[in-house]
């Protein structure tokens, strides 16, 4: 039911598709494996985006790696009625914020995919990341904020949802 969900996540949040494919294969390895515990779950969903979130930062401590988004992942546009040049720009754009949102340190870059690219409400990021709801419109506000520097503009969420 969630699979989508966790896999979007997980190819957002690693910029890989294999890796995203061996997450999502994780998340659900570890739902089974707590099983029992189902019926002490509210929301269903935000638990199991939990986890995802837990199996990305998990890997991302033990092997210290460096994310690149692919391009094309987080915003699959239909070019094929655009200008060349325009397509070209709008692909340097896309990188452009790929790559600063990667840099960005994990719980940043989480509730800015999670908030910004996926549109997540305030309530569900902060179940999903398993912190206040006040936390999460810090994170985001800073994650912006920290945005804004790396791209030298005004507006990111402007990029994030136009994109």
């Amino acid at each position: 039911m969630y699979y989508l969900d966790v896999y979007r996540f997980l190819i957002v949040f690693t910029g890989n598709r294999s890796d995203a494919e061996d997450f999502t294969q994780e998340v659900f390895i570890r739902v089974l494996h707590h099983l029992s515990e189902l019926n002490r779950i509210s929301h269903l969903k935000a638990w199991v985006m939990s986890i995802a979130k837990n199996v990305a930062i998990d890997h991302y401590r033990k092997r210290r790696w460096l994310v690149y988004l692919s391009e094309k992942v987080l915003w699959n546009e239909k070019t094929a009625e655009k200008e060349p040049d325009v397509m070209l720009e709008q692909d340097e754009l896309k990188k452009y914020v790929h790559a600063a949102i990667s840099k960005l340190k994990p719980p940043f870059r989480a509730v800015v995919i999670l908030r910004g690219i996926n549109e997540f409400s305030i309530k569900e990021t902060a179940e999903i990341l398993q912190c206040s709801e006040s936390k999460v419109k810090v994170n985001y506000h800073r994650a912006l904020k920290e945005l804004r520097r790396k791209l030298n503009v005004e507006n990111v969420e402007v990029f994030i949802n136009a994109n």
